[in-house]
Protein backbone atom coordinates (compact mmCIF):
# COMPACT_ATOMS: atom_id res chain seq x y z
CA UNK A 1 0.00 0.00 0.00
CA UNK A 2 2.81 2.51 0.95
CA UNK A 3 4.33 2.07 -2.25
CA UNK A 4 1.18 2.53 -4.19
CA UNK A 5 0.51 5.94 -2.45
CA UNK A 6 4.49 6.87 -2.67
CA UNK A 7 3.66 6.22 -6.60
CA UNK A 8 0.91 8.07 -6.63
CA UNK A 9 2.19 11.02 -4.89
CA UNK A 10 5.13 11.08 -7.55
CA UNK A 11 2.83 10.93 -10.21
CA UNK A 12 0.68 14.21 -8.69
CA UNK A 13 3.96 15.61 -8.50
CA UNK A 14 5.13 14.83 -12.23
CA UNK A 15 1.39 16.08 -13.42
CA UNK A 16 1.51 19.60 -11.67
CA UNK A 17 5.19 20.02 -12.91
CA UNK A 18 3.52 18.69 -16.61
CA UNK A 19 0.88 21.54 -16.08
CA UNK A 20 3.23 24.42 -15.22
CA UNK A 21 5.23 23.72 -18.02
CA UNK A 22 2.59 22.91 -20.66
CA UNK A 23 0.26 26.05 -19.68
CA UNK A 24 -0.45 28.65 -21.64
CA UNK A 25 -0.03 31.49 -19.57
CA UNK A 26 3.73 30.08 -18.86
CA UNK A 27 4.53 30.11 -22.07
CA UNK A 28 4.00 33.47 -22.52
CA UNK A 29 6.60 34.27 -19.99
CA UNK A 30 9.95 34.69 -20.86
CA UNK A 31 11.66 31.59 -18.82
CA UNK A 32 14.71 30.80 -19.95
CA UNK A 33 14.97 27.01 -19.92
CA UNK A 34 18.92 27.11 -20.64
CA UNK A 35 18.84 29.32 -17.55
CA UNK A 36 17.30 27.37 -15.75
CA UNK A 37 19.41 24.10 -16.72
CA UNK A 38 22.76 26.28 -15.97
CA UNK A 39 21.38 27.11 -12.58
CA UNK A 40 20.23 23.69 -11.75
CA UNK A 41 23.57 21.79 -12.89
CA UNK A 42 25.53 24.80 -11.23
CA UNK A 43 23.89 24.28 -7.61
CA UNK A 44 24.51 20.61 -8.58
CA UNK A 45 28.09 21.20 -9.09
CA UNK A 46 28.12 23.01 -6.15
CA UNK A 47 26.65 20.48 -3.88
CA UNK A 48 28.89 17.72 -4.90
CA UNK A 49 31.77 19.88 -4.46
CA UNK A 50 31.09 20.98 -1.06
CA UNK A 51 30.78 17.36 -0.36
CA UNK A 52 33.99 16.28 -1.27
CA UNK A 53 35.05 18.85 0.32
CA UNK A 54 33.78 18.32 3.44
CA UNK A 55 34.65 14.07 2.83
CA UNK A 56 38.15 15.52 2.69
CA UNK A 57 37.90 17.44 5.91
CA UNK A 58 36.40 14.51 7.95
CA UNK A 59 39.67 12.50 6.80
CA UNK A 60 41.32 15.06 9.80
CA UNK A 61 38.91 15.22 12.30
CA UNK A 62 35.33 15.17 13.24
CA UNK A 63 32.98 17.88 11.17
CA UNK A 64 29.65 17.15 11.61
CA UNK A 65 27.63 16.41 14.85
CA UNK A 66 24.20 15.80 15.99
CA UNK A 67 23.86 18.41 18.57
CA UNK A 68 26.15 20.87 19.78
CA UNK A 69 24.93 19.44 23.25
CA UNK A 70 26.10 16.27 22.95
CA UNK A 71 28.75 16.62 19.83
CA UNK A 72 27.85 13.22 19.47
CA UNK A 73 30.00 12.64 15.60
CA UNK A 74 28.24 11.91 12.57
CA UNK A 75 29.56 8.99 10.18
CA UNK A 76 30.80 10.62 7.13
CA UNK A 77 29.51 8.95 4.53
CA UNK A 78 29.12 10.57 1.14
CA UNK A 79 25.97 10.31 1.86
CA UNK A 80 25.83 12.15 5.05
CA UNK A 81 27.96 14.10 3.63
CA UNK A 82 25.87 15.02 0.44
CA UNK A 83 22.81 15.53 2.63
CA UNK A 84 24.36 17.86 5.21
CA UNK A 85 25.69 20.40 1.55
CA UNK A 86 22.57 20.00 0.32
CA UNK A 87 20.62 20.99 3.61
CA UNK A 88 23.48 24.22 4.09
CA UNK A 89 23.19 25.29 0.21
CA UNK A 90 19.41 25.12 -0.30
CA UNK A 91 19.04 26.98 3.39
CA UNK A 92 16.86 23.97 4.69
CA UNK A 93 18.62 23.53 7.88
CA UNK A 94 16.66 21.07 9.82
CA UNK A 95 18.98 21.35 12.51
CA UNK A 96 19.79 17.13 12.82
CA UNK A 97 23.43 17.53 11.92
CA UNK A 98 25.71 20.89 12.77
CA UNK A 99 29.10 21.64 11.04
CA UNK A 100 31.84 22.27 13.45
CA UNK A 101 35.56 23.01 13.45
CA UNK A 102 36.84 24.29 9.78
CA UNK A 103 32.86 22.77 8.66
CA UNK A 104 31.55 26.03 10.06
CA UNK A 105 33.54 28.09 7.70
CA UNK A 106 32.35 26.40 4.73
CA UNK A 107 29.00 26.05 5.36
CA UNK A 108 28.74 29.69 5.47
CA UNK A 109 30.28 30.30 2.27
CA UNK A 110 27.99 27.26 1.01
CA UNK A 111 25.04 29.15 2.51
CA UNK A 112 26.02 32.03 0.57
CA UNK A 113 26.30 30.82 -2.79
CA UNK A 114 23.10 28.97 -2.42
CA UNK A 115 21.64 32.25 -1.58
CA UNK A 116 23.58 34.45 -4.22
CA UNK A 117 23.06 31.98 -7.02
CA UNK A 118 19.39 32.09 -7.36
CA UNK A 119 19.11 35.33 -7.38
CA UNK A 120 21.39 36.02 -10.04
CA UNK A 121 19.37 33.45 -12.13
CA UNK A 122 16.17 35.66 -11.18
CA UNK A 123 18.40 38.94 -11.75
CA UNK A 124 19.19 38.06 -15.06
CA UNK A 125 15.86 36.53 -15.99
CA UNK A 126 14.02 39.91 -15.13
CA UNK A 127 17.04 41.38 -17.20
CA UNK A 128 15.92 38.86 -19.85
CA UNK A 129 12.18 39.58 -19.93
CA UNK A 130 12.31 43.50 -19.90
CA UNK A 131 14.75 43.22 -23.13
CA UNK A 132 12.46 40.95 -24.72
CA UNK A 133 9.67 43.43 -23.83
CA UNK A 134 11.67 46.05 -25.16
CA UNK A 135 11.87 45.01 -28.76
Amino acid sequence: MINFLIGATILFIAINLFYFFSNKTYKKSTFSSALFLKLFFVLLGVLVGFTFLYYLLSMKETIIVQSLSSRKPIEPTLLNLFYFSGETLLSVGYGDILPIGPARFFAIIESMIGILLPTAYFMKAIDLSNQSKHK
